[in-house]
């Protein structure tokens, strides 16, 4: 009997503990860029022939200051710099006001994951304030965190961590 309930007690400590672990996210996406090439042409959201289609991304991101804004260490406030980014931004945008947006949070490889995630959060959601403040539609804009998990520049210094640390803003549709 005591071999019993010693059996139990542990297998009870095993699912507790089980329960308390951290949970790990399900795959991230592939990286920008991974897909494969189209080669037939689009329609809206791609270039036909040599064509840039209005609304599109590559319109986006021809009549865009950046489609990046870039943030200081530990820092997610938008800038004077990137007030000048998102102000192009706001303007294309009420061009096109079907287009939907997503905004991507990002940061550099130091800190843990749970921060730089919390921290690229903050990032991107700064940059879609800023947008529904300047009168875009907080419905049509989406925000994700990648934290480190999606570098731009590899290294470990600051020319590649200032290069991590930022907010981009991709066109899904019209």
């Amino acid at each position: 009997m005591a071999r019993l309930t010693t059996t139990l007690l542990m297998a009870t400590a095993l699912v507790a503990t089980a329960a308390c672990s951290k949970k790990h996210p399900e795959v991230l996406p592939p990286a920008p860029g991974a897909a494969p090439e189209q080669t037939q042409p689009t329609g809206p959201q791609g270039p036909v022939g040599d064509a840039v289609v209005p609304g599109s991304s590559a319109d986006f991101k021809r009549s865009v200051t950046s489609d990046t804004v870039h943030f200081g260490l530990d820092q997610s406030d938008i800038d004077d710099t990137a007030r000048g980014i998102l102000d192009t931004q706001v303007a294309w945008l009420a061009r096109y006001p079907n287009v939907r947006i997503t905004i991507e949070g990002h940061c550099d490889e130091r800190g843990t994951r749970e921060y730089n995630l919390a921290l690229g959060d903050r990032r991107a959601n700064a940059a879609k304030n800023y947008l529904a403040s300047r009168g875009v539609d907080a419905s049509r804009i989406t925000t994700i965190s990648y934290g480190k998990e999606r570098p731009i520049a590899l290294g470990s210094d600051e020319e590649a961590w200032a290069q991590n640390r930022r907010a981009v803003t991709v066109v899904l549709s019209q």
